[in-house]
């Protein structure tokens, strides 16, 4: 009889809090066997994450966990941090969800992913070093020799999350538990690293655990669903029976859910907000011992323009230039060329003349766990703005904006005594939402808002911008690898592939007659995924 690789046996998770505990987990039994996937699915908040935190040791403080985790046999749970060591990087590994908050910023990537192959797998540092430059080139970063060199906020989220997941699979564990591992990635990636998973476990005997909150990316790759809601199982079984019959109301609702496509367009004669022409970002990466460092054109001559109320996409692959060109039109990154607001010239404007501009021009960022201060609480990160946009508010006027603002994105104001880290990644970056909408701004780049999102919290998410964009005539740049939720807000799309523009247009057009291969590879992979 197979014996299970991974067994676990009534897992509750606890986490002590005021007014009361929360239970985050409760009575989780599950069964994996060598070579398997099992796919837990559930909306941000289910507990899917937490168990297999609880698993490994690694719940917060405030976090505690009963019942049985056995590895290979071996009961985890109890195990001091020490004991726990022997058998975490080495048997069991996990890329977690936010890449950002997990690489250690003062370390290049070549080092941090050979740290665990010296330490588990005992081999010396230039083994090690030429190791971790295969694992780059088996997870698809491209120029592997160079990146290697690069720190982590050199690298485009897509990019970290690759790093991530060459980390845990550098010592061939028997079980990886991959957290929403592809959330930063383009369709195109997505499948890529899915079929890289999927061929490791074939080859090493490897079982996954998947995490996510998008049911039908697993409908090709997992052996099992566990549908979890409110850290209960509300379904499970194989596969394709859940996919063809599911049981539940909401399983059926998470197979459902899909943000509609925008039923109307901006009118043409809208007032131009932001326009840039002939926009280049340049950066220089530093060069090793006599050698000059290289220039690398991350965006090369973008124009661009965005009228009042209009939603501008940006679409395309993971390191493609989205996010360096949607930091440059909020001169946020170095660039030259011309770049207009209110047709204003930013590019001459210093830091300090900029300053007054920043309340009508905010930015959402990708990462909500690494761009939101682990010091502050909720409340005091949404209203921060207000501190220096608005200094004469009281500070009942911004605690009661705040908790407004907090509704406004779908969360309960009693959060905002709650820090980051109790909160799910779909409740952060709603937090990241209302820390920019709170000061009413004219211009939003919206850098990947919903990629933390199950597909129903996405589309209220949607919803809620499109609503926001209708009172009060807001202008977004939108940017995402996501096809359905660009379908659901642009009004014109603008697809770039090593940092230059191949298609741009009305987005209906662009989605239905793509006329470059880099859109119909991604809108291919899209219906793939």
């Amino acid at each position: 009889m197979a014996v299970p690789v991974l067994e676990i046996q009534n897992l509750n998770v606890r986490f002590t809090a005021q007014p009361e505990d929360i239970v985050a987990v409760r009575d989780l039994s599950l069964r994996l066997m060598p070579g398997e996937t099992l796919a837990i699915v559930g909306e941000s908040g289910s507990g899917k994450s937490q168990a297999m935190l609880a698993a490994l040791g690694l719940l917060a403080s405030n976090g505690r966990a009963s019942g049985s985790v056995k590895l290979e046999g071996q009961e985890l749970l109890g195990l001091t941090a020490a004991a726990l060591n022997r058998w975490r990087g080495k048997r069991i590994t996990m890329i977690f969800q936010e890449p950002m908050s997990a690489l250690d910023p003062l370390f290049r990537i070549g080092w941090q992913i050979a740290a665990p192959l010296r330490a588990h797998a005992g081999l010396g540092a230039r083994a090690a070093w030429l190791r971790a430059l295969e694992l780059l080139g088996e997870v698809g970063i491209a120029e592997p020799a160079r990146r290697m060199r690069s720190y982590p906020h050199q690298l485009s989220g897509g990019q970290r999350q690759r790093v991530m997941i060459a980390m845990a699979i550098a010592c061939r564990p028997a079980v990886l538990i991959a957290d929403e591992p592809t959330t930063a990635l383009d369709a195109v990636s997505q499948l890529q690293i899915l079929e890289l998973l999927g061929e490791l476990k074939a080859r090493l005997g490897m079982a996954v655990v998947f995490i996510t909150h998008d049911l039908g990316l697993m409908r090709r790759f997992a052996d099992h669903v566990l549908v979890m809601r409110a850290g209960e199982v509300v379904e499970s079984g194989a596969a394709e029976e859940v996919f063809a019959n599911p049981r539940a109301d909401y399983t059926r609702m998470l197979l459902d859910a899909m943000p509609a496509a925008k039923a109307s367009q901006v009118a043409s004669e809208s007032p131009v907000l932001l326009e840039a022409r002939g926009l280049c970002v340049t950066y220089h990466l530093p060069g090793r011992l006599l050698r000059r460092s290289q220039p690398v054109r991350a965006v090369g001559d973008v124009s661009l323009h965005v009228r009042r109320g209009e939603t501008r996409g940006i679409l395309g692959d993971s390191g493609s230039g989205k996010t360096t060109l949607g930091r440059a039109v909020l001169k946020l990154a170095p660039f030259t060329g011309a770049l207009t607001y209110h047709s204003r010239d930013l590019a001459p404007l210093s830091r300090a003349a900029m300053r007054p501009l920043r309340k009508s021009m905010q930015i959402v960022f990708q990462d909500p766990f690494g761009s939101l201060s682990p010091r502050m609480s909720v409340a005091a990160i949404v209203a921060e703005g207000l501190r220096v946009h608005a200094p004469d508010m009281t500070r009942a006027e911004r605690g009661a904006r705040a908790s407004a603002t907090l509704k406004e994105v779908g969360l309960d104001a009693a959060l905002g005594a709650r820090y980051p880290h109790e909160l799910s990644g779909g409740q952060r970056q709603r937090v990241a939402i209302a820390r920019a909408l709170i000061l009413r701004p004219e211009l939003v780049v919206l850098d990947e808002p919903t990629s933390a999102l199950d597909r129903a919290v996405q589309r209220d998410i949607v919803e809620l911008l499109a609503r926001l964009q209708r009172e009060h005539g807001l202008a977004y740049v939108f940017i995402s690898h996501d096809l359905a939720v660009m379908r659901a807000l642009a009004d014109r799309v603008l697809v770039m592939q090593d940092g230059r523009v191949v298609e741009q247009g009305n987005a209906r057009e662009v989605f239905e007659n793509p006329r470059h291969e880099a859109t119909r590879r991604l809108l291919a992979a899209a219906r793939l995924t």
